[in-house]
């Protein structure tokens, strides 16, 4: 499916995850793709299960968001270390979930990646953060279980999901 979207698909995506609405006239507004190919395009990509259903839940899958990498993260301990780490660790691209944890992880962040290239580039972005002072990642083989919503798109830019295939 991803080599069938394009770049009107992707930004309606997007904008349907920023403002969380199906709604042809909001969606005009803020793409300025005519209401009618709007509402045609979301009609086709329902068809096709990019969007399950109503409740902003799509199939990361058939946009080309394949890759899901699960990194534990240590930083360098101080206060308030936890809110500036996680904070920069929540900007980078890809990183759909922080979590701040207990144990000997410091965090556990989740990224859903379009390539392998996207993976280099979360490395070289974790390399980036001074706090942080060492990783360890690991990638997800096959999905149990996974629950996720459109909003999730927020955390990408248009160009990478046009770049995903």
């Amino acid at each position: 499916m991803t080599g069938e979207l394009d770049e009107r698909d992707f930004r309606i995506l997007c904008a349907i995850a920023e403002h969380e609405t199906f709604s042809s006239e909001d969606l005009h507004e803020e793409t300025g793709i005519p209401k009618s190919t709007v509402h045609y395009r979301i009609q086709n990509m329902k068809d096709e299960g990019v969007i399950k259903n109503e409740l902003f839940e799509f199939d990361r899958e058939k946009i080309g968001i394949e890759i899901t990498l699960i990194s534990e993260v240590w930083a360098e301990f101080g206060e308030g270390y936890h809110d500036t780490v996680g904070e920069k660790l929540s900007e980078i691209e890809g990183v759909n979930q922080v979590y701040f944890t207990m144990g000997d992880t410091d965090f556990v962040a989740i990224a859903r990646l379009t390539s392998r290239d996207m993976v280099e580039q979360l490395v070289e972005d974790y390399e980036s953060i001074d706090e942080i002072q060492r990783t360890s990642s690991k990638f997800a083989i096959s999905t149990i279980k996974e629950d996720i919503s459109i909003s999730a798109l927020g955390d990408y830019s248009v160009e990478t999901l046009l770049d995903s295939d």
